[in-house]
């Protein structure tokens, strides 16, 4: 059985959509992950950034599924086709002719989280001041209590 190191796998890794009907395997070790702070990275994940891993092409394979794509040109001016799945939508990864040799799959796509280990972060002057979490905020194990009178 293969080690990790620092959350990086040191061999392949697993993964696909929400619903199951998309998934992927990545062959060989997983790099590590970067922070994207961008406004179309905002957009596309509904979230304050995005979160993946570069890998080679040619370490990765889809193993069922076909996504669907959208082209749109960034704000670096490089064309990117995100690519997600036609059933739930979930975002899976991203290409660009600008790194023909690359793609990026969304780190949240990979069923072990552990093999995500951010290195850095981009386009820093567009995150967003509420992107930290407060450490000082409620937290809970599961779902919230239910507030009464709600």
């Amino acid at each position: 059985m293969e080690t990790e190191t620092a959350g990086i796998a040191a061999s392949g890794a697993t993964g696909g959509c929400l619903c199951g009907a998309v998934r992927f395997v990545v062959a060989g070790p997983i790099g590590p992950a970067a922070y994207c702070h961008c406004s179309d990275c905002r957009r596309t994940t509904g979230s304050a950034f995005n979160v993946s891993i570069g890998v080679p092409v040619t370490s990765f394979a889809l193993l069922s599924g076909t996504p669907k794509g959208f082209t749109a040109t960034a704000e670096s001016g490089n064309a990117l086709t995100r690519h997600f799945c036609p059933d739930c939508g979930a975002p899976l990864y991203t290409s660009s002719p600008h790194n023909p040799d690359r793609i990026f799959v969304k780190a949240g796509a990979f069923d072990d989280p552990a093999v995500v280990a951010p290195a850095h972060q981009s386009w820093m002057r567009s995150r967003v001041a509420w992107a930290g979490i407060d450490p000082d905020l409620p937290a809970y194990d599961r779902d919230r209590p239910a507030e009464s009178g709600a």
